[in-house]
């Protein structure tokens, strides 16, 4: 699926993860986040929940998981929802008012270490958020690494994974890449299917960028340097891995927020940008002084709270608050 120029780009953003941490411990970190509360820790508590409706979610056809036996659950932690064991991979649409559409869309990709989905907090408030300012915003839940059925089989399987992260065999790029190929495959079929229908839903396919948090953050950067045919228009990396990268001559512009606080990337370096400054790509960096992981939509008293406000800003500098050609 990913071979050649692009392969290469991306086992070699693997291969800079790897050089600084071990993968097994990268993807629990990644998975903490679902069980380390936000700096306002409020309702902390995972309570299972009935899976909620997800009002004009398209199967996006990429089949189920392979291997998967558990089902998809949901549960709500503070204040907001998340999705585990997702199976079958789907795009939930969130279109602006027609006269306020700019043509422009985003492919929204919540984070979770892969594990589980912040499909409010880092999806749908996101996309609801772009649509009032006239951005086409798609929410993908993609499929993910399968945990226990249950609340106390999925905790006690986090601490378990935690407690054997020190002992955890080093992956190699190639290991790691191929762990994250039907994410990277829910990320093109997004694509494509928002291309098919772009006529439908109002929308340039020569627009359609992706935003990401965290593990959505990472598929974000695989889908745009492995992603072969997805091509999107403009990514934004939201508190994820910040690795040096063989940029590509087309790279899109990039937008980058992290807090200086970030318990897995505030003290990793900045390798990416100094990678896409180095192609001479558009870039766009904010280092919060607080914010920790994971402060997606959630109201803090931190100025971290301002990345969208940047986020759509810089959207503007680019041209997708207008229609094309005004």
């Amino acid at each position: 699926m990913m071979r050649s120029l692009g392969y290469a780009k991306l086992t070699g953003y693997f291969a800079s993860i790897t050089r600084r941490v071990r993968v097994g411990a990268f993807a629990a970190g990644l998975a903490a986040v679902c069980l380390a509360a936000p700096a306002h820790a409020q309702n902390d508590k995972m309570t299972p929940i009935a899976i909620p409706a997800q009002p004009g979610a398209v199967e996006l056809g990429t089949g189920p998981l392979p291997g998967a036996t558990n089902p998809e659950v949901w549960h709500s932690q503070y204040g907001s929802v998340f999705a585990r064991n997702v199976t079958v991979a789907t795009l939930t649409p969130f279109l602006p008012d027609p006269a306020k559409a700019t043509g422009a869309a985003v492919v929204v990709a919540p984070g979770g270490g892969f594990r589980t989905l912040s499909m409010e907090n880092e999806g749908w408030n996101v996309a609801r958020a772009l649509a009032k300012r006239g951005v086409a915003a798609f929410v993908l839940k993609y499929r993910l690494v399968q945990t226990p059925p249950d609340m106390e089989g999925f905790e006690r399987s986090m601490r378990e994974m935690f407690s054997g992260v020190a002992k955890a065999p080093r992956m190699s790029p190639e290991q790691a890449l191929a762990g994250i190929a039907p994410q990277i495959a829910d990320a093109r079929a997004a694509f494509a299917l928002i291309r098919r229908r772009a006529a439908e839903w109002h929308i340039d396919p020569d627009r359609i960028g992706m935003v990401g948090f965290s593990a959505g953050a990472m598929l974000t950067m695989a889908t745009t340097l492995g992603g072969e045919d997805a091509k999107p228009a403009f990514i934004g990396n939201i508190y994820g891995p910040l690795a040096s990268v063989t940029v590509p001559a087309d790279a899109p512009p990039l937008f980058i927020a992290l807090a200086a606080d970030d318990p897995f990337f505030g003290s990793a370096g900045f390798g990416l940008i100094e990678s896409w400054k180095a192609a001479k790509r558009p870039v766009e960096f904010h280092l919060y002084e607080q914010g920790g992981h994971g402060f997606g939509m959630y109201p803090k008293e931190t100025t971290s709270t301002g990345w969208f406000v940047a986020f759509v800003a810089w959207l503007g500098m680019h041209g997708m608050l207008k229609p094309a050609g005004h």
